[in-house]
C-alpha cells in the first residue's frame, strides 16, 4: 500500500513520518515535491538552493516515483506530502493510485509554530486552502470523503489514534509506531536542520497540547482566514 499523508507545515507531519518508519515494514519519503515546488514558484524558503540541488525538482519524475515500486522491499510506502507543494501546475493524476489521508491541526497552533521558523506567513504558506481543495478532489474521484486525522487527537492519545488510523487503512497497528530514536534520520530531507529541531529531540509523540496560543492581530487574522477550511475537514476526522 502507498499512503499519501497530506498536511500543511508544523502539523505533526514529521513525527507521523517517524512513526510509520518505526514500523519496520514501511518505507518513507519526506516531502517529495518540495524541490519542484521551490523551482516552479521561485518562492524564497530557508535553504532554497540547497533543497533544489539535493532533491529531484522535476514534478513528473517525482509523481512517477510516488506510484512506482515500493522502495527497500517494504510492503508499505508512507509519503509525507505538503498540501502547498501541490500547485495547480502539477498534474495530480498520480494521486489516484495512492491512499490519500489528510492530517489536520488547528490553524492557531500552525501559525504560532510556523512564525518561529519563518516570519510573516501568508494563507498560501500554511496550506489550509490547498488541503481543502485536495480533499474535495479526492472525494470527487472516489465518491466518498477520504480519511482525516487530527494532530490534537494523536497528541491526546497516540496509541488510540494510530490504532484507528491503521484500522481505517486496513493495516495492522504496531506498538513500535509510538517510539523512535532521537536525532536526525537518514530519510529526512536536507531541510531538516532548519525545521526539525524539536522532533529530533523527541523519542515519541509529545503530551497533549494546552490552550490555543495568543497571537498578535496580524497572525490572528490569518488564523481567522484559515479556520473555515480546517473546520470543514474536522467534520470527517476519525
Amino acid at each position: 500500500m502507498k499512503i499519501a499523508m497530506w498536511s500543511g507545515p508544523r502539523n505533526l507531519s514529521t513525527a507521523m513520518m517517524y512513526a510509520f518508519a518505526a514500523r519496520g515494514d514501511c518505507a518513507v519519503w519526506d516531502e517529495p515535491f518540495y524541490a519542484a515546488y521551490l523551482r516552479q514558484t521561485g518562492i524564497d524558503h530557508p535553504m532554497r538552493d540547497q533543497i533544489i540541488a539535493a532533491h529531484e525538482d522535476d514534478p513528473a519524475k517525482v509523481a512517477a516515483a510516488c506510484i512506482s515500486e515500493i522502495p527497500q522491499g517494504k510492503t508499505l510506502f508512507y509519503q509525507k506530502h505538503m498540501t502547498l507543494h501541490m500547485i495547480p501546475e502539477f498534474d495530480r493524476q498520480f494521486m489516484r493510485s495512492l491512499k490519500n489521508v489528510f492530517l489536520i491541526r488547528h490553524p492557531a497552533r500552525v501559525v504560532a509554530s510556523y512564525a518561529k521558523k519563518r516570519e510573516g506567513p501568508t494563507l498560501a504558506d500554511i496550506g489550509f486552502v490547498q488541503q481543502a481543495d485536495l480533499f474535495d478532489q479526492v472525494a470527487g474521484w472516489t465518491g466518498k470523503p477520504p480519511l482525516v486525522i487530527d494532530s490534537a487527537d494523536i497528541r491526546a492519545n497516540p496509541k488510540g489514534a494510530l490504532q484507528r488510523l491503521c484500522a481505517a487503512l486496513t493495516i495492522p497497528f504496531k506498538d513500535s509506531m509510538l517510539h523512535w530514536p532521537a536525532g536526525p534520520k537518514p530519510y529526512d530531507g536536507i531541510w531538516a536542520e532548519h525545521w526539525y529541531g524539536a522532533v529530533h529531540r523527541s523519542t515519541g509523540f509529545e503530551d497533549p497540547e494546552g490552550p490555543l496560543p495568543d497571537l498578535p492581530p496580524a497572525y490572528q487574522a490569518l488564523v481567522d482566514e484559515a479556520l473555515p477550511f480546517y473546520e470543514k475537514l474536522t467534520a470527517y476526522k476519525l
